[in-house]
């Protein structure tokens, strides 16, 4: 059994590695096939990407080809213009040489022309001094004084109806707008003054401010920098002080004390504090409401500080902030009518004066001032400047500048608005009259109109007419430049002829 059991064993093994080696090659062969399956794909798409590459590059290569060929076309149009160009341009350049060429000898032509005309012409002059028996220049000045006989008449006459006409013209205008103006604006004529005395409640009031030796009244003028008289004027207090400021202060301190009833040092410092606060108040107040009648905003706080101030001081009794105020509105009716800046023109109207406020303090003129004010707390330059501009020692530069010049002015010359001594007024007539009589050939003057007038009569022998229309323009240069007058001066030159003869 042994035998039959290991034959049947290796059959059984060589049965199974048999199937397998069979099992083993069918797969190989499989393998095999799929593989050759595999490759040939791989080799149909690697063929297949060769193909469309080629075909890419074929397709680029030929667009290349086409770009360039384009600009190749392009170069060669350009090529093309640029030969044409250069073809027109040398026909130009041809065509300017030889015009400058013809112009050459054009101007050899010229030339000959002119030395021939010189020649003719100096030999005309020899024959006409020959014939006149007059050399050149002899000639030439009898010649100018025929003419200037021939023209003088008729130059004056020129220069007289030209004058009229701008006159005319000028006045008409100038009239309407500030009628307009002045008509738009009505403020009161008389201007308000700083009181400057109390009347006493009775004699025993009197003892009170003095105090006893005399303590209260002192306490009164240390605390306020005000003099103080009680024996000058029966049943009144004189309060006496270059500043308005502290004369106001000193007025309500007064007011309030005398209502009071209790007068000692130690209450006097403290109803001045008080009376300190309400002017500070009340000039603040002033101040913005004169801002707020104007239209003006954005004004800064010091600047308000100033104007506020000019309610306590006036100028020839004329109150500063209502000449301020009403000079504002008449600038922004005059602006608006010439096409000028409203709010600069009001702006500077305004402020214009509010060195005034400084002057004690500060040196220089009031309007220099004003503009440096102005500047140093962030005013418009615009309106510095038409506020420092305000008087004929700056030259103006704006039309806001003369628009303030001319309602400055306007509201100083009205009726009323200043009180102007008969000294003062005699004074400037005589500086008036004398500013005429320094010309030559002036044989009397005078100042008429309030001043508004000078008529000056000539020596006819000495000063002809074309002579009395110089000297009339002499004279109001004079009198702008050396004299300070609101408003405007005529200066009316008469020439005057008399032939008398008697018969006997």
């Amino acid at each position: 059994m042994e035998p039959l059991a290991i034959i049947l064993a290796v059959a059984g093994l060589g049965v199974g590695y048999g199937a397998s080696t069979y099992t083993t090659k069918k797969k190989i062969g499989s393998a095999a096939d799929e593989a050759s399956k595999e490759l040939e794909k791989a080799r149909k798409e690697a063929s297949k990407i060769v193909e469309n590459s080629k075909k890419e590059a074929n397709e680029i290569a030929d667009d290349a080809r086409k770009e360039d060929q384009k600009r190749r076309n392009e170069f060669k149009d350009i090529e093309r213009r640029l030969l044409s160009r250069e073809e027109a341009l040398d026909n130009k350049l041809d065509a300017i040489d030889k015009r400058n060429e013809k112009l050459r000898n054009g101007e050899d032509e010229l030339e000959a022309l002119k030395n021939e005309i010189r020649d003719i012409r100096v030999k005309q002059q020899e024959k006409l001094e020959k014939i006149a028996k007059l050399k050149q220049s002899e000639a030439a000045e009898k010649l100018m004084q025929m003419t200037e006989r021939d023209i003088k008449n008729d130059l004056k006459g020129l220069i007289v109806k030209l004058q009229n006409e701008a006159k005319e013209n000028a006045e008409e205008l100038s009239s309407l707008i500030i009628v307009q103006a002045m008509e738009r604006m009505a403020s009161e004529v008389t201007a308000e003054r700083t009181v400057s005395a109390i009347k006493l409640t009775d004699d025993e009031m009197k003892g009170r401010i003095i105090g006893k030796e005399g303590r209260n009244i002192q306490s009164i003028q240390r605390a306020t920098g005000v003099d103080i008289m009680v024996d000058d004027t029966p049943g009144m207090v004189i309060l006496s002080s270059f500043d308005p400021i502290r004369r106001e202060t000193a007025r309500i301190t007064m007011e309030m004390l005398m209502k009071d009833g209790r007068i000692h040092p130690g209450r006097i410092e403290e109803v001045v504090e008080k009376a300190q606060k309400q002017v500070q108040k009340e000039i603040m107040h002033a101040a913005e409401d004169a801002a707020r009648e104007v239209g003006i905003v954005g004004i800064p706080k010091e600047v308000l500080q100033l104007l506020g101030e000019l309610k306590y001081r006036t100028s020839y009794g004329q109150n500063v902030l209502k000449h301020s105020t009403e000079m504002a509105h008449m600038a922004g009716i005059i602006a608006e009518q010439l096409g000028a800046n409203v709010k600069t023109a009001k702006y500077a109207a305004l402020i214009h004066d509010m060195g005034k406020a400084l002057t004690h303090k500060m040196e220089g003129k009031h309007h220099h001032i004003s503009g440096e004010m102005a500047r140093k707390y962030g005013v418009p330059e615009e309106v510095a400047l038409a506020a420092e501009q305000h008087h004929d020692d700056v030259e103006a530069t704006s039309v806001e500048a003369i628009i303030i010049r001319v309602v400055d002015a306007v509201s100083a010359a009205r009726p009323g608005a200043r009180n102007i001594s008969a000294e003062n007024f005699g004074e400037r007539m005589r500086d008036l009259e004398n500013v005429a009589t320094q010309f030559e050939g002036v044989e009397k003057a005078y100042a008429i109109s309030a001043g508004r007038e000078v008529r000056i009569f000539v020596k006819p022998t000495v000063m002809d007419d074309l002579g009395a229309i110089k000297l009339a323009r002499d004279v109001a240069t004079k009198i702008e430049s050396t004299m300070q007058y609101p408003g405007t001066i005529k200066v009316n030159v008469i020439r005057e002829t008399r032939a008398i003869e008697f018969a006997k």
